[in-house]
């Protein structure tokens, strides 16, 4: 439904523009003539398949058909009246009787016209509607008996009538106007018609409505209800209408919009050119020029020039086109195949590391072994390496020392709290504000392929709704996976296969499976107090030296002094605590010096607690006086640490209470302890119903802090045992390890961490698993001075050496009640 008049109006103004007697608008009396006239009783039947006919409406029609063709050739020639019936279905090329409607309109023939096709075209007239009672022939054309129906005039004296009658005009009229392929023809024909019978009949007739909805509006009988029809017609029509103009506005507007801005960067660039100062041209020449200078392979060399081409095309003013710059300059900031040479000068690579950090063999034994293959084979493979360990140890700012010693950039990115995938991968293009990923912004910065990279907190990266970063990170960490590393920005592949990755964590629990497999694992542990009071002399005195601005003749900290500060004023297996009381002390003295005061510059142990108040109170080995509290050795994020195992008995039923906040694992170790006990109380001289008459409380104190893991297993029976026998426990003695049900001893991780713990402790003996001694031999014998180790494989030797004969002080009397 496009337009309101068809172009059966338009031709038939067109052909009888040469009889300017004839005008197709008929008057009142016209139409009462027409209405007066007889109807043959038997008519010629014209099928037609694309129109309706109306009364008084005149209407072109060409004739193909034979049956067609031979019917006007006899009316022609004898009266020139035929009737009109419209085709139930259009797509019907040789209609039967049974394929045409029932009520059409009796026609008069006005004119027949040879067209230069060949074709015969006919101008007819509607006079009246009829209806058909019977065919009674199809050949050589349809004949019909037929009845004459009469259009009642309507009654224009009804404000109804009126108001009908002008509202369909008012609305032919707006559809003419709005439409500007109507021409004005239309408008005069529409205000010039008197009759509102006639009025209805021409407008249903030039509608563009389909066949079906004209047949509909020519079988109305009531005019009034004709009319209603019409109006619903037209107002579809209008919509339509209403809505096409609307999309055509908006399009040209689009259009006009768009060839104004490129009339203007025309005619910018033509001044620009007559100036001889074209930026966009210029900055094309600008990365054609620094093209030429790049390492790249010819397939990004290829995808590059593509992208710049594409760039030359794009309107300045677009949104697209700063994306584009972006990309491009991107693609030729990076550091294709472009390395820094390696420094293969062992001896000086390992002088850097021992200057910047005392320890850490391992790690510093591993880069110098990289260096070692890379200088007799040339070329390998970088290894990805995750140092894991508690904080303060060093692992961060050991990957700044290992790229001075290789003669190569240092970058670092931290993961903490990282949570979305695009972080590592990047932004496809086709969002606003898309950036590349941080690995290849950080080579980007770092202008080589090859720098040492640091991933910061590999354990502590997030999972959110935009994918898993740690996921994401498996192409970046497999060396044979990110020879092709691709950024969804970038969309090209980047070797990665020559930097040297440095991964720090703190527990390697939370790192998921592949990735840690990924990945070459070295423990970093803590230090011990002597190493400690190494490195608060060579790093961390002189570094809050300078930072204060003093000099080190206005400050001494003596060995002992730091042997105080750090067993004290610190609890922790690295050097930030110990650090931050150094700086503490340092500034105390740049005070001094400020304001002029009277200082030596020895610190002595009695100005400590002047300056930084009251030691810390730690837990110490508490004796041996008590029966059921022992000492056990546990592991923090933060270091070793001792904890007690406190057990008291109490008359009862046998029941079994843990307090302390512990864990599921460590709940189940106190479990297996107690039936453990209760299994094999003979050994001790104890009687099995002693377990059903007296309950058992297991706590470990400070309550407030989470407790888990099976490290206390060992602890919990010997501290069961010592209640129920109310013997001693040896004294200055710790012990780590799990147990079974069948009284094993298996072997427990952190050693290095618990033996540290248990040397500020004043611990003199430790109790191990003996598959636990391999760890132990791993560790600097330094450490170990003033410790002894008893390796077991079974309870019964853990009890044997920790519980004496001698009974505690007033010793509970534990016997069986009744």
């Amino acid at each position: 439904m496009s337009e309101m008049f068809n172009d059966d109006f338009f031709s038939l103004t067109n052909i009888l523009d040469q009889e300017p007697e004839f005008i197709p608008l008929i008057s009142e009396e016209e139409e009462d003539n027409l209405n007066r006239e007889d109807v043959p009783e038997v008519l010629p039947i014209l099928p037609i398949r694309n129109n309706v006919l109306f009364p008084g409406v005149v209407i072109p029609i060409t004739v193909g058909r034979e049956k067609s063709v031979a019917l006007i050739e006899e009316a022609y020639n004898t009266n020139k009246i035929i009737g009109v019936l419209a085709q139930l279905k259009t797509s019907i090329e040789d209609p039967i009787a049974s394929d045409l409607n029932r009520i059409g309109t009796v026609a008069q023939i006005i004119k027949r016209l040879k067209m230069p096709d060949g074709s015969t075209t006919i101008i007819i007239q509607g006079k009246r509607r009829f209806e058909v009672s019977e065919f009674l022939q199809e050949a050589p054309y349809f004949k019909a008996r037929v009845n004459g129906m009469v259009d009642q005039r309507l009654d224009m004296r009804m404000d109804q009538n009126v108001a009908l009658v002008s509202s369909m005009k008012d609305m032919a009229m707006k559809i003419i106007k709005d439409n500007p392929s109507i021409p004005s023809e239309a408008t005069f024909a529409i205000k010039n018609i008197e009759s509102p019978t006639f009025l209805v009949n021409f407008i249903a007739s030039n509608l563009s409505s389909a066949v079906e909805s004209k047949q509909r509006i020519l079988e109305i009988n009531n005019i009034s209800q004709r009319i209603e029809a019409v109006i619903s017609e037209l107002s579809a029509e209008l919509k339509m209408l209403s809505m096409k103009n609307e999309i055509q506005s908006k399009v040209k507007l689009d259009m006009d919009r768009q060839q104004r801005e490129y009339f203007l960067n025309q005619q910018m660039r033509t001044i620009q050119d007559e100036l001889g100062d074209n930026p966009i041209e210029n900055e094309i020449r600008d990365f054609e020029r620094r093209a030429k200078e790049k390492k790249w392979s010819k397939k990004v060399q290829k995808a590059f020039e593509k992208e710049l081409k594409k760039l030359g095309r794009m309107n300045p003013q677009g949104a697209e086109y700063s994306v584009q710059l972006n990309y491009i300059d991107l693609i030729l900031d990076l550091p294709w195949n472009e390395l820094t040479k390696d420094n293969f000068n062992l001896k000086r690579a390992e002088k850097i590391l021992n200057r910047d950090h005392f320890g850490l063999d391992k790690v510093k034994t591993r880069i110098l072994e990289h260096l070692a293959v890379l200088k007799l084979k040339g070329d390998m493979k970088s290894p990805i390496l995750c140092l894991y360990g508690p904080p303060g140890v060093g692992k961060t700012s050991l990957g700044k020392s290992v790229a001075e010693a290789l003669g190569r950039k240092y970058i670092r990115m931290s993961l903490g709290g990282l949570h979305d995938e695009a972080e590592i991968r990047g932004h496809r293009r086709t969002y606003i504000g898309a950036m590349p990923g941080r690995i290849i912004q950080n080579l980007k910065k770092a202008g080589t392929s090859n720098p040492v990279f640091v991933l910061d907190e590999i354990d502590k990266i997030g999972r959110g709704n935009q994918g898993d970063p740690s996921s994401a990170l498996l192409e970046v960490l497999d060396p044979e996976q990110n020879s092709a590393f691709n950024d969804n920005f970038v969309e090209l592949d980047y070797d990665l296969s020559n930097v040297l990755f440095i991964a720090t964590a703190n527990s390697l629990s939370s790192i998921q499976g592949p990735l840690r497999d990924r990945m070459e694992i070295i423990e970093v542990n803590g230090y011990t107090v002597e190493e400690k009071v190494e490195i608060a002399k060579r790093h961390l005195i002189p570094k809050q030296i300078e930072e204060h601005g003093i000099s080190k003749k206005d400050i001494s900290i003596s060995p002992k002094v730091l042997e105080k500060l750090i067993t004290d004023y610190t609890s922790e297996s690295g050097v930030r605590g110990l650090e931050k009381r150094i700086a503490k002390l340092v500034r105390n003295r740049a005070k001094d010096i400020a304001i002029k005061e009277k200082y030596t510059p020895k610190i002595e142990i009695g100005q400590l607690q002047d300056i930084l108040g009251p030691a810390h109170t730690k837990d110490k080995y508490i004796g041996n006086d008590y029966a059921g509290v022992v000492t056990g050795l546990a592991w923090t994020q933060v270091g070793g640490d001792i904890l007690f195992i406190e057990t008291s008995l109490t008359k009862g039923k046998g029941k079994l209470t843990l307090t302390g906040n512990l864990g599921d694992v460590m709940k189940e170790s106190a479990v297996l302890a107690h039936n453990y006990l209760k299994a094999h109380s003979e050994r001790l001289g104890l009687s099995q119903e002693l377990f059903d008459k007296w309950d058992v409380h297991v706590h470990v104190p400070e309550g407030a802090t989470p407790k888990d893991g099976p490290s206390a297993g060992i602890t919990m029976l010997t501290a069961m045992a010592s209640a129920f026998t109310q013997r001693k426990v040896k004294k200055y003695i710790a012990m780590t390890g799990e147990i079974t049900l069948r009284g094993a001893v298996l072997p427990v991780g952190g050693i290095k961490e618990k033996i540290l713990a248990a040397k500020r402790a004043n611990i003199k003996e430790i109790i191990l698993s003996a598959k636990n001694e391999k760890d132990i031999l791993d560790i600097d014998k330094r450490y170990l001075k003033g410790l002894k180790f008893h390796y077991v494989t079974e309870m019964s030797e853990v009890l044997d050496i920790a519980l004496l004969e001698q009974k505690v002080k007033g010793a509970k009397k534990i016997e069986v009640w009744s």
